[in-house]
């Protein structure tokens, strides 16, 4: 499922242990985050597509607070805290029923009340109806919307993200898509921090156009730069991350795809920037999974390529960890760049225009029905099973619904017998023959009935 570009972020925001990966499994609806009963545990940041009374919405997972991170645990939730509080539309504050109300509950209060984005406080761990009346205690903080949930077994937890996404403005007053001529392109500079993004810029567009620091997370908000050159305009959305400030502290992972999504809503076209001496990390692979899942064509820029000894083997060592990583997207433009000498930067922008064509792709029905024909003969799927009886599966015909990404809709006698190994068969089959390289590709199955 994919969200709409416009669809709200909800994190899920609370001291470490309250349950918050829990819960956003829940959500998920599958094991998604590491949750184990001892703080800190999780190490898999993942913002995830969900569907609330016939909306889409975007959650986001800030667990992950390690106290060992930087020596103080309290400054460390109240970083989360200001970090969802400035790039989320909502907020669910989860406490520990079982614990009570605790000073750090009360210290990321007063930061969430900074400013006002619907929030709903979800007591957590209540896990018996005679435990309700715990949650009463937490009207203290000072919100209007306390709710008792029990994310273990799943009581209360949707009640509490319906009312949330109940509160915030309807999706049609920004649900309008950014709408740019055929020689303008938009595209998002997105990255974990300190990976270059804003010194790219300056070298992209030639000038000293953004703060530039050897400090993470100087950039707080996403500035669009608009690029003049021969070929076309290009706007540039920069995202540089906000601050991490320990290695095993996820916080800046956590915001990182909050501000991943909101220039992505924005942008055609996503430059995955990655730091080339530190090689190609896993949150550098959750923040393309989420430019994949946006629909938005990528291209990786591997940065600092000058800390790099420049070789073959150094290049190909580099576009392996890539392709390992990126499995999901192994298609994936490389570029090697250096922002400090200037070097190889004449190659991006290439690289984007040629994948802003690709997303931009309408294949003539005819030629997609030939295309079509020939996948499944050659290689036929497999056989629906329907009682005692297997029955093929026949693909009658397809059409493209839309572009950016290039989306298409296949008719056959039986989808839900279609496996996703054959899926992804024809996804592959559909990239080779129109050279869909670098986009995500939308497949929609659909059901007809022969003759």
């Amino acid at each position: 499922m994919t969200p709409d570009p416009s669809a709200p972020i909800v994190a899920i925001v609370g001291r470490p242990n309250v349950g918050k990966s829990t819960l956003f499994n829940r959500f998920a609806g599958r094991r998604r985050a590491l949750v184990e009963d001892r703080p800190g545990l999780t190490r898999d940041r993942i913002a995830e597509p969900v569907e609330v009374a016939g909306r889409r919405i975007w959650v986001i997972d800030t667990a992950g607070l390690d106290d060992d991170a930087s020596g103080d645990l309290q400054s460390a939730v109240q970083r989360q805290a200001r970090a969802a509080v400035e790039e989320a539309d909502a907020v669910l504050f989860v406490v520990d029923g079982r614990s009570g109300l605790l000073p750090d509950d009360e210290e990321i209060a007063r930061t969430l009340r900074r400013r006002p984005v619907p929030l709903v406080v979800v007591v957590n761990k209540l896990d018996a109806p005679r435990q309700a009346d715990r949650a009463a205690e937490f009207h203290r903080l000072g919100f209007e919307r306390v709710r008792p949930v029990s994310a273990e077994h799943g009581a209360g937890a949707w009640d509490a993200l319906e009312e949330l996404v109940s509160l915030l403005p309807a999706s049609s007053e920004s649900a309008e898509p950014v709408r740019t001529s055929e020689d303008e392109v938009r595209v998002a500079l997105v990255g974990r921090p300190n990976v270059g993004k804003s010194s790219l810029l300056n070298r992209l567009a030639g000038a000293e156009l953004s703060v530039v620091s050897a400090e993470a997370g100087t950039t707080r908000d996403a500035v669009d730069t608009r690029i003049e050159r021969e070929e076309g305009t290009y706007v540039v959305v920069d995202t540089a991350g906000l601050r991490r400030p320990g290695r095993r502290d996820r916080v800046g992972e956590a915001a990182s795809a909050m501000v991943a999504l909101r220039a992505m809503e924005r942008a055609e076209v996503a430059l995955v920037v990655v730091d080339a001496s530190e090689g190609f990390t896993d949150q550098d692979t959750h923040l393309a999974g989420l430019v994949r899942r946006q629909g938005c064509a990528a291209a990786v820029l591997a940065n600092k390529w000058d800390l790099v000894k420049d070789s073959p083997e150094a290049r190909a060592a580099l576009r392996d960890s890539v392709e390992r990583r990126l499995r999901f997207a192994s298609d994936t433009p490389l570029v090697t760049v250096s922002a400090k000498t200037g070097a190889r930067i004449g190659r991006v922008w290439p690289v984007v225009r040629q994948l802003a064509k690709v997303a931009r792709t309408r294949i003539p029905t005819a030629e997609l029905n030939r295309w079509l024909q020939e996948a499944v003969t050659a290689h036929e799927p497999a056989m629906a099973q329907r009682g005692p009886r297997k029955r093929p599966v026949r693909f009658l015909y397809g059409t493209q619904v839309s572009t950016r990404p290039p989306t298409f809709t296949l008719f056959c006698s039986d989808p839900k017998a279609v496996k996703d190994t054959y899926r992804r068969y024809l996804e592959n089959r559909l990239r080779e023959r129109f050279g869909l390289v670098g986009t995500p590709i939308r497949i929609l199955l659909r059901g007809r009935r022969e003759g």
